[in-house]
């Protein structure tokens, strides 16, 4: 059986150079495909009319690399989370957050995710497979097209670890930066942590922003929520992240979510404060997102506010963020197992 052909939105701009000559074409159609693919969100040849009707008709079923929109759920606040069809009919999440100075897109890095975080949506399906580069920044290129505005800022905190998928989230965050021209401290990797990985990403010398999901502040409850922890010590974590800073330059931002009456108390953020003094951090404090698979319920402001204040007064760097788009079940895996049972249900 021949190799499926390659989709061009995976090729460099060499690369479709070479592909077009390949075709009988001169290499500076190279080019003009380039700027149909990421200027003006191409989805077949058909539609690059500067390029011969011949030519154009004979490689249609080419295939382009982007994928179909399955669902879209609006939230009151304009958030739009997107279910996206892939060639291989897999669906993934991804979601358009506007705001009045920039438009963030949170992208998927795998279909479903193996961390299996107990609190998490995503991890209840499994994981299935890693994405490919382009299949990432498609995911970007249908939230820009979509919106009509520009992408300012993208995060890796979709579905699945992005560090499990290391080279093929490395090629697209080159392929945003210089292709797409979104600045490397525009984009946020985010991970739960894995033995060796945030060395390998520190040894990449990118100027992204890293991100860390801790939260707990000790090992005992941190492998409770996160299985995964079991074989990634805290202190070990800790000390990978103190070397990512030494080796990058660039502070490390700790995301933790917060569980009423699990990991929200003073105590915790006492602890929390001991674990980060000394070394270049900043904490978002996340509100949990209830899901229906689990019992885990948000605090209260007040239960917020309180931690929040403890970490100030320990002098660490604190914010708190408020999941968006929560009317559009828009934690992480949600839509997409919804969604499911909703195309099972009519089966």
């Amino acid at each position: 059986m021949a190799p499926s052909p390659v989709p061009l939105l995976s090729l460099s701009l060499p690369e479709l150079t070479a592909w077009v000559q390949t075709t009988g074409q001169p290499a500076y159609r190279g080019k003009q495909i380039h700027q149909w693919l990421y200027q003006k969100g191409a989805r077949s040849l058909n539609t690059m009319t500067d390029l011969p009707k011949a030519w154009r008709e004979k490689n249609s079923d080419y295939p382009i690399g982007r994928s179909v929109i399955d669902h879209c759920a609006v939230a009151p606040d304009h958030t739009r989370k997107y279910l996206l069809r892939l060639a291989d009919g897999l669906i993934i999440e991804t979601v358009g957050i506007p705001s009045s100075k920039r438009l963030t897109v949170c992208v998927s890095s795998q279909v479903g995710c193996a961390m299996d975080c107990n609190f998490c949506a995503t991890g209840k399906g499994g994981f299935i497979r890693n994405l490919q580069s382009y299949e990432i920044v498609d995911q970007v290129l249908t939230v820009q097209e979509e919106f009509q505005e520009r992408v300012s800022n993208v995060v890796f905190m979709g579905m699945g670890e992005p560090l499990l998928n290391l080279p093929e989230v490395v090629k697209a965050v080159e392929c945003l930066n210089q292709v797409v021209g979104i600045g490397q401290r525009a984009l946020t990797i985010s991970t739960v942590g894995l033995p060796g990985k945030i060395r390998q990403l520190a040894d990449r010398h990118l100027q992204v922003t890293f991100a860390v999901s801790l939260h707990a502040p000790n090992q005992t409850l941190r492998q409770s929520l996160i299985p995964s922890a079991r074989h990634y010590p805290l202190e070990q974590l800790l000390a990978d992240c103190r070397a990512y800073v030494e080796t990058t330059g660039r502070r490390v931002t700790f995301e933790y979510v917060l569980l009423a009456g699990v990991n929200d108390q003073p105590v915790h953020a006492e602890q929390l404060a001991q674990k980060l003094r000394g070394f270049q951090t900043h904490v978002n404090l996340i509100p949990y997102n209830p899901i229906s698979e689990v019992d885990y319920q948000r605090p209260t402001e007040a239960q917020i506010n309180q931690f929040a204040q403890v970490l100030s007064d320990h002098r660490i760097a604190v914010s708190v963020r408020y999941s968006r788009g929560v009317q559009a079940d828009a934690a992480c895996g949600q839509l997409r197992a919804s969604r499911q049972e909703e195309l099972t249900a009519t089966v």
